[in-house]
C-alpha cells in the first residue's frame, strides 16, 4: 500500500512538471490569395470585403489601412509577424505594401 501511494505521488509530481504553451495568434490573417484579388480603383468597401476590417485605422492617415498579423507557434519561443498596408487616394485603392519575406517591399495590385 505504501509503494502504491508513493508511486501515485511520484506520477502526480512528474506529470505536473510539463508546461503547456499556448499558440499565440493575433491580428488579421491575410493570404496571398486575398492580396491577388485586390485591383487598382477598388473602393474602400470592396477592399474591406476582400481583406476584412483593418486592425488599425489611423486618425492622422485616413487614406492608409494597416493589417497586422502575429503568430507564435506553441513549440517555439519566437514568432513571425506580417504587415500589409493598403493606400487609398480619393477613396479608391492605389497601392499595397507587403513586408512579407520573399515579396517586394512595395507592390501594386494585379490588374
Amino acid at each position: 500500500m505504501r509503494y502504491l501511494l508513493l508511486s501515485a505521488c511520484l506520477a502526480l509530481l512528474v506529470s505536473s512538471c510539463s508546461v503547456y504553451k499556448v499558440e499565440v495568434q493575433q491580428g488579421n490573417v491575410v493570404t496571398q490569395e486575398m492580396i491577388d484579388k485586390l485591383k487598382p480603383g477598388m473602393t474602400r468597401s470592396q477592399v474591406r470585403f476582400v481583406l476584412g476590417t483593418p486592425l488599425i485605422t489611423d486618425a492622422f492617415h485616413l487614406d492608409r489601412w494597416d493589417y497586422y498579423y502575429y503568430l507564435r507557434p506553441s513549440n517555439k519561443n519566437t514568432g513571425e509577424s506580417q504587415r500589409l498596408t493598403v493606400i487609398f487616394k480619393n477613396d479608391t485603392l492605389v497601392s499595397v505594401q507587403n513586408d512579407k519575406p520573399g515579396k517586394s517591399e512595395t507592390q501594386s495590385p494585379q490588374s
